[in-house]
């Protein structure tokens, strides 16, 4: 349902380019005095951005996402009964700002439900608006296929009295059926299928979450990059600088291709549609690119071929080949690089409401800014491929910022890194000098056990001597001399045999008393 809204997304946002025209014919007005059109829908989609960034963090999900839609049906709807400029910037504001909410909502929704593991997702979810806009051009051609053609509104129109004044019937009424009803059926058939995903928006909203899935976000971890405000600026300046290089380029191809490298209109078109078509086939295969290559390598890899093609565009400005082949290879280099980055963000920190809102709000400026800059400087100075410039350098930028987003995330896991095998190095050398302070213990223990079983032998060899003494000395106050004098001699012989040989006296000892009885 999310990757269908973004289909929905992509035709909304495509539609104004090939009907412009004719919303100018509606409101009686030429397409130079309603430029202002583009900068309402500008506008209108950085205020979406910024309240879906506060509201998703606080609001269901689904719910939002259906309102969004279904403020976009309703703009898809009024907008051709639009019969004066100041309604359809007005209606435009308001159908930007649903845009702008959508197109947070779906990144936001994407990181939420699959987090760091949803590069696969991401990448199926812009290819999903790639597609869209791909579809609302031919479908505008299907449903316009009646109406004036547009090379017949000629430079002239532009200075025509008659549409730079309002009727009076335009200051009566604020709608009014349009013109072409075929401008109403484009933007009808357009509005009724956004209305279809609103709905199913709607049908998720009421199915109430299981316990299980509310047990399973409650578990959720958050993670917060210690540099988490650092990386979320320069992101917003890496996308404000890719994406209005991508707008840039696809938006002044044609131009550049007819007055400086002489091309046909239709050469010049099919440069244009060689653009958007290697982008959109990209996008589809990057999805299967996404699940064995980490978003970071597709990051470099997108850096290298926008840096390299745009580099040969520069140098061979004039050569047709080289053209051909440098937008393909261009297109096909810009298609990865915003997924990518979301994806790879998350993987450092977690990203929420405000802090999608941010890096969309920088995209949405680059879109804004960087084509009205440029557009003036090629006016200025038209012998200059300004375009091309404007590629290599934005090219040189993010080619430059990303190895300072990728130091700057990674710059306390490295630390922390350190510190890991600094701790391991010493729980190695702890554990080894324990081992020997084992050991050496083991050994104080086995010489204090030696020492204690020598003094239990000395004690008894003293006790025993007193024994003997005790019994000499007994045998001595006996009457008859020549046998005290015999077992005195025996004792003393007895005696001097224990310090000698260091025995235990227990096995002589019968044996002096034997030999006291004989002799008695």
């Amino acid at each position: 349902i999310l990757f269908a809204s973004f289909l929905g997304l992509g035709m909304s946002v495509a539609i104004l380019g090939p009907t412009f025209q004719d919303l100018a014919t509606n409101v009686n007005r030429n397409i130079s005095s309603l430029s202002l059109i583009f900068v309402g829908r500008a506008f209108g989609y950085l205020s979406g951005s910024v309240i879906g960034g506060v509201l998703f963090d606080i609001m269901n999900h689904f719910l939002l996402l259906g309102v969004s839609l279904l403020v976009t049906t309703v703009g898809l709807y009024l907008v051709p009964f639009c019969k004066t400029a100041v309604l359809l910037i007005v209606m435009m504001s308001v159908f930007g700002a649903s845009l702008g909410l959508l197109d947070t909502g779906g990144n936001v929704l994407i990181l939420a439900l699959w987090g760091d593991k949803g590069a696969p997702h991401m990448q199926a979810l812009h290819f999903s608006f790639a597609l869209g806009a791909f579809l609302a051009p031919l479908l505008a051609k299907l449903a316009l296929s009646t109406a004036v053609p547009a090379e017949n509104h000629t430079e002239p129109d532009f200075y025509h009295p008659t549409l730079n004044r309002s009727s009076e019937a335009d200051s009566e009424s604020l709608f009014g059926v349009p013109v072409d009803m075929n401008l109403l059926r484009a933007y009808a058939v357009i509005g009724t299928y956004v209305l279809v995903v609103s709905i199913l928006f709607f049908a998720l909203f009421l199915k109430r979450y299981s316990k299980q899935e509310k047990a399973k976000a409650s578990v959720q971890t958050f993670r917060r990059a210690k540099y988490h405000n650092a990386l979320l600026c320069l992101l917003f300046v890496f996308f404000f600088f890719y994406v209005g290089a991508e707008v840039t380029y696809g938006s002044y191809v044609f131009s550049f291709a007819t007055t400086h490298a002489g091309m046909r209109e239709s050469e010049a078109a099919g440069l244009n549609s060689i653009f958007w078509g290697t982008f959109a086939v990209c996008r589809g295969l990057a999805i299967f690119f996404a699940t064995c290559l980490q978003p970071g390598t597709l990051i470099v890899l997108s850096n290298i071929g926008s840096l390299t093609s745009s580099l040969f565009l520069v140098l061979f400005d004039k050569s047709p080949i080289c053209l051909w082949i440098a937008t393909s290879v261009y297109g096909a280099s810009m298609a990865t690089t915003f997924p990518s980055g979301v994806s790879w963000i998350e993987q450092y920190t977690t990203i929420y409401g405000k802090a999608a809102a941010f890096f969309v709000i920088g995209a949405a400026l680059g879109e804004m800014a960087i084509p009205a800059v440029i557009g003036m400087l090629q006016g200025k100075y038209p012998d200059l491929p300004v375009v091309l410039y404007t590629s290599l350098g934005a090219s040189i930028a993010t080619g430059i910022l990303f190895p300072v987003l990728y130091k700057l995330a990674t710059l306390p896991l490295d630390r922390q890194r350190k510190e890991n095998r600094k701790s391991e190095d010493q729980k190695a050398l702890l554990s080894s000098s324990g081992l020997n302070d084992y050991e050496d213990e083991n050994e104080e223990e086995d010489a204090e056990k030696w020492n204690e079983m020598d003094f239990e032998v000395i004690e008894m060899n003293d006790t025993m001597r007193h024994s003997v003494i005790e019994t000499s000395r007994n045998v001595l106050m006996e009457p008859t001399a020549e046998v005290s004098y015999q077992t005195l001699s025996n004792a003393l012989v007895f005696e001097s045999s224990l310090v000698d040989t260091g025995n235990s006296p227990v096995k002589h000892l019968p044996e002096t008393r034997t030999k006291g009885t004989n002799d008695e």
